[in-house]
């Protein structure tokens, strides 16, 4: 029957080549191929894009205004289209006050719970939140802590305020900032701070929010006076542009445990409410298997509903491998894979059938021993009567999938076809790039003597027991075990020994704004600029900046316009003008070697390694791009779009000339198809022929098994984990009965 099947029809969105495909209903069906081959293209630009798009339009126009803005994808039609769930990877925003209780809904229960049969009754729900004036800490403000600043790391006493006496970043002398204290009228601007008088500097440093009386003309009267130190606090420390000036506020600001709530960010009275000796800040301080104890050591009847939804809540969380996070864990610390988990627990006990679950690679993160989790949650949501289609890389998760399609043959214009379609089995004996890398068998690599060691003794970091470990010098270290086990912690503990600079290359993100993109953080933007303005009789380069002469006069150079909303994401909708183009007619009617400014950002790094061959400094930028496995991306990508595995290669590829330097890496291969990451594997070797250690944590099983040394850590999450299990050679691990990862090498070498 045609209503089994979602029928997607012409599909060309960015490189689809006019493709046409039946995706089965009430199934799972797994999108793979080559990164950048065109799979993200098909399944959230298009069949998610669609969904969203026509189930927003149901909705009367009044509140369509407060919908993120979807455009009608490149394709014929699609029919028999279910309402689409997207769960993707990104990460949850910095909000402090966002924690892993909150955002799941598990706070307003535990709220609830204790209003009503906590004892001594302290008032209802509201008083026991953190966000709320009822509730909170009156020193901290329900943070758990406090920002301690001393004055001499933002002033120089020595000089007046027209000299620069105010020395924290974006106060400077005739900034914007800077007038709120030079316009006031209070302070002679040429007196050096030195000779202040006791008032003055209070005046200066910490004066309440407050209107200025006989102010100088200059002074704006809508304007509120406001010392620097709350100044600082409260326009920078809590609000996104703290994410500009983090190097900044690290050698400005002290933050140290609240010493009134001692990080319980609650008012002592409603601390006071107990339930089993425990009141709900100690709760908030469990892991979710001891929250799950905790519940069932109460007998009260008035509390049973609640407690129920609570186990429903934390069980689906326990489900999925997350029984290591306490509730009290701040959002902007948990990882994109931990906060897809999240996301999937959500919908475990969802009455709603017939919808059409999207997840972007749920394996990322992941150690294989997790990902069977991962693999009973999609076939619960899939039994429950859903449609589930997965973009995945993973060996270890694809062969979920009842249906598989490869996009492909390669990358970016090289992809955009169905080069595959059909069951788990077929493609396993397929002639496919992912059915032969399948069929790959492990090999393990030739092991050599190690001269030099890194020793680490008795690391106590978080939750690692003593542990200790020797890092081989001149090779490349993987750092295996489940998710939560102390990867991370042992890392930093690593960090402290090493008394050389090192090469940290996280994952967090690089761009801070939209108009960040690969040639920007390449540095080849510039040099590109130029040579559009020596092709086109020296006109202004400025007219090839978007930031510049050049920009599109509605959005401003950044291709979209963006409206921001009091309680919800912003609404991002594409430029109605220039149509993503960023830039304006007169910048775009010059042309390069036969292409715009902005056909040229449209390129992938590969394509335009072949446009500018005969330009030596941007080819061997573009190549370093190219080996780290980021050929598929744009030029003009904007850098907040890149996964954390992207922006990790990102910056590797601008540090791929060193020797006798540490590399540390966390998780690089996440993204990547198996063929791709043969690539990074080759390229790690030849880091180590070029006398450079590797330090890697690691969960891809290829990866694992070439490296010189491996140092599996666990058995399990938070408090189980924390213990060495192995550390050696890789191949010796799966005889090594302890080791978890050597048992999952051991069957990908059978």
């Amino acid at each position: 029957m045609t209503n089994d099947f979602i029928h997607i029809k012409d599909a060309h969105q960015n490189n689809l080549k006019d493709i046409s495909l039946k995706i089965p209903k009430h199934l799972i069906t797994v999108f793979t191929g080559l990164s950048g081959s065109g799979k993200s293209s098909l399944v959230f630009d298009t069949l998610a894009a669609n969904s969203r798009r026509e189930l927003n339009e149901t909705f009367p126009s009044f509140t369509q205004q407060y919908l993120p803005k979807y455009g009608a994808p490149h394709v014929g039609n699609i029919e028999n289209l279910p309402v689409a769930i997207v769960i993707q990877q990104k990460k949850v925003g910095k909000n402090p006050r966002s924690t892993l209780s909150t955002y799941t809904g598990i706070y307003s229960l535990l709220r609830l719970l204790f209003s009503r049969i906590g004892k001594p009754w302290v008032g209802y729900s509201d008083a026991f939140s953190f966000n709320l004036p009822q509730g909170m800490c009156d020193e901290c403000q329900g943070l758990g802590y406090v920002d301690e600043i001393k004055p001499e790391k933002i002033l120089d006493y020595n000089k007046s305020l027209n000299e620069g006496a105010i020395t924290f970043v974006s106060f400077g002398p005739n900034t914007w900032r800077w007038k709120r204290y030079a316009y006031t009228g209070l302070f002679d601007n040429d007196k050096p701070l030195k000779e202040y008088s006791d008032h003055e500097l209070n005046m200066l440093l910490y004066a309440p929010q407050q209107k200025l009386k006989n102010a100088p003309k200059q002074w704006k009267n809508s304007i509120l006076y406001e010392g620097l130190i709350p100044r600082i606090k409260r326009s920078i420390l809590e609000s996104r542009e703290g994410q500009h000036h983090k190097k900044a506020i690290a050698n400005t600001v002290t933050r140290k445990i609240c010493p009134k709530c001692h990080g319980k960010k609650l008012k002592d009275d409603i601390l006071k409410c107990k339930i089993n000796n425990y009141n709900i800040a100690d709760v908030l301080q469990m892991n979710l298997a001891k929250v799950l104890l905790f519940l069932d050591s109460i007998k009260n009847s008035l509390a049973l509903e609640v407690i129920r939804e609570l186990k429903a809540k934390l069980q689906s969380l326990i489900d999925l491998g997350l029984d290591y996070l306490t509730l009290d864990r701040s959002t902007d610390t948990l990882s994109g894979g931990e906060v897809q988990r999240i996301k999937i627990a959500k919908f475990m006990n969802s009455s709603l059938v017939d919808m059409l679950y999207i997840l972007d690679e749920p394996s990322v993160g992941l150690h294989p021993k997790d990902i069977e989790l991962i693999k009973k949650a999609l076939f619960k949501l899939r039994d429950s009567g859903n449609t589930v289609v997965i973009v995945e890389h993973n060996p270890e998760l694809i062969p979920v999938a009842d249906y598989v399609f490869e996009i492909g043959p390669g990358a970016g214009k090289d992809g955009g076809e169905v080069t595959f379609s059909g069951t788990y089995d077929e493609m396993f004996k397929s002639d496919t790039i992912t059915g032969k890398m399948l069929r790959n068998k492990l090999t393990f690599k030739d092991t050599k003597k190690h001269s030099e060691f890194l020793k680490i003794r008795d690391a106590q970091v978080h939750n690692l027991h003593s542990v200790s470990v020797d890092i081989p010098m001149n090779a490349e270290t993987v750092i295996s075990g489940v998710a939560g086990s102390g990867k991370s912690s042992l890392v930093n503990s690593i960090k402290k020994h090493l008394s050389s600079d090192y090469v940290d290359l996280s994952q967090d993100s690089v761009g801070v704004n939209i108009r960040a993109t690969s040639a920007t953080y390449l540095n080849i933007l510039d040099s590109i600029r130029k040579l559009f303005s020596n092709a086109n009789g020296k006109v202004s380069r400025s007219l090839f900046s978007y930031n510049g002469k050049g920009k599109c006069p509605m959005c401003k150079g950044k291709g979209v316009n963006i409206t921001n909303m009091a309680f919800m994401d912003p609404v991002i909708q594409v430029c109605e003008r220039c149509h993503g183009k960023r830039y304006n007619d007169e910048a775009l009617s010059y042309l390069y070697n036969g292409k715009n400014i902005s056909e040229v950002l449209n390129m992938s790094i590969s394509d335009a390694h072949d446009f500018f061959e005969n330009n030596d400094e941007i080819v061997a930028k573009l190549s370093n791009m190219q080996k780290v496995g980021l050929g598929y991306l744009s030029l003009g990508q904007s850098l907040d779009t890149l996964s954390g595995g992207e922006v990790q290669r990102l910056k590797l590829a601008n540090q791929l000339n060193n020797k006798g330097t540490v590399y540390i890496l966390d998780e690089p291969t996440a993204g990547l198809h198996m063929q791709d990451v043969k690539r990074i594997e080759k390229l790690f070797s030849e880091l180590v022929n070029d006398g450079n250690t590797l330090i890697v944590v690691e969960h891809n099983v290829e990866i694992i098994s070439k490296a010189d040394w491996m140092i599996d850590v666990g058995p399990g999450a938070g408090i189980n984990g924390g213990h060495i299990l192995y550390q050696g050679i890789p191949e010796q691990s799966t005889l090594d009965e302890k080791s978890i990862t050597g048992k999952y090498l051991k069957k990908y070498n059978m």
